[in-house]
């Protein structure tokens, strides 16, 4: 089996990693025993660009037990544990091409790995694999029946080539599932990059200012744990519709040219590029410390601050000292996305819903193969509820269903005042 990873020898701590993450994913867990019943993918040859951690694993292996030949490279040159890709490889026996650290050339040399197999499917986090085919690859786009995508970076991508009619595969939105962004995004995204910045810096939140860029579901997720840890909490918009509901959820709100002179902390989650740029470097307090939760490196200037830096020097485990004239920026696991970067990212439990809709996704693309469209496509809203059936039930939690009478009245145009 051909494969690239750090060290085989690490597989012993990577199989308990995974199966540690496994037992707080009940829904993945029962979506893999009626795929290893029924053999759902049967004939899927997929590769997937994903974060190489403890709970992809397990998407993966579930995968494998539905019947597909199971690729898997890092979608993140930082996101990779090492350990964990190991374990896939010598206790799974799924070829992984990922080592964590990888620089620009082996992260495309990756890519290109698993799209060397020739696959029918493919599975992102961030739509590098279907840009791969769409410009270096065109060729082998014939081949492939189409693909699911995780992130709000790669979401966003792969509708603006829709919209200039580039896209030729059918995509399924993963990211658009409720079950994954209202949760994934927002509970996960603010718990791991509090957890990130705590680890990577031993700061205190408390009494600090925090700045968050975006409100989206991610950033209302960190505003959300920062403000929970003491922070004063500034949100800094584009969109006045949500900087208007910033402000009614109790937050402050602020152009980021203001807000970043008095910041200790300053988060980027947008999916946009250069959100904090030269501008703000320049206006930024000493010791401000910097990160982005956004999939692509390109939130912060780096390249700005870099110009700017007299001097860079690596303080601590992903954090780096950059010494502007009399003032320090501390730019935490290298402008890369934090929660990955320089901590465990999500706990299984969020991912377990998330996972479980990409692994339904994958069902989905392969059963419906033939009559998808070049589209962006939403998985449809029943998998969506199903996916929170099974959590709540997992949990042992009861909810109330509608009576005969109740679906008929909200069916009904008849009955009124």
């Amino acid at each position: 089996m051909n494969y690239d990873i750090k060290n085989i020898a690490l597989a012993t701590d990577g199989k308990k990693r995974i199966e540690w993450a496994e037992k707080d994913m009940p829904v993945l867990r029962l979506i893999r025993e009626r795929f290893k019943k029924q053999k759902t993918l049967k004939g899927v040859k997929l590769s997937a660009c994903l974060h190489v951690t403890s709970e992809t694993a397990n998407l993966m292996i579930a995968l494998k037990e539905g019947g597909a030949e199971v690729y898997l490279c890092a979608s993140n040159p930082l996101s990779t544990n090492d350990a964990v890709a190991a374990s896939l490889v010598k206790d799974f026996k799924i070829p992984v091409y990922a080592i964590k650290g990888e620089d620009n050339k082996t992260y495309y040399k990756h890519l290109n790995a698993v799209l060397d197999k020739h696959p029918n499917q493919t599975m992102d986090d961030g739509a590098d694999l279907v840009g791969m085919l769409h410009s270096d690859r065109v060729k082998q786009l014939t081949e492939v029946t189409g693909s699911t995508e995780e992130t709000t970076t790669g979401v966003i991508r792969l509708k603006a080539m829709e919209k200039d009619n580039a896209l030729k595969i059918p995509v399924l939105a993963v990211n658009d599932n409720l079950t994954k962004h209202l949760f994934d995004n927002r509970y996960g995204t603010g718990q791991s990059t509090i957890d990130a910045i705590m680890r990577t810096t031993n700061k205190l939140l408390a009494g600090s200012v925090f700045v968050v860029c975006g409100y989206g579901w991610c950033g209302r997720g960190i505003a959300m744990r920062a403000r929970g840890m003491g922070a004063l909490v500034i949100v800094c918009e584009v969109d006045p519709v949500k900087a208007l509901e910033a402000v009614m959820d109790g937050y402050q709100v602020m152009a980021l040219a203001e807000a970043i002179k008095n910041a200790d902390f300053a988060v980027s989650a947008t999916g946009n590029k250069h959100v904090i740029d030269e501008k703000h470097l320049k206006l930024a307090k000493d010791g401000v410390v910097l990160a982005q939760s956004g999939h692509f490196d390109v939130e912060i200037n780096k390249d700005a601050l870099k110009k700017l830096a007299k001097k860079i020097t690596r303080v601590r485990p992903m954090v780096d000292e950059y010494s502007i004239g009399s003032k320090n920026i501390y730019l935490l696991g290298e402008g890369r996305l934090v929660n990955l970067a320089a901590a465990d990212g999500h706990p299984a439990s969020v991912m377990d819903t998330s996972f479980a809709g990409q692994a339904l996704a994958a069902e989905y693309m392969w059963k419906n193969k033939k009559s998808l469209e070049h589209k962006v496509y939403a998985l449809p809203q029943n998998i969506d509820s199903e996916i929170a059936r099974l959590k709540l039930k997992s949990r042992g939690i009861k909810f109330d269903t509608l009576t005969k009478e109740q679906v008929s009245y909200l069916n009904s145009w008849h009955e009124g005042t």
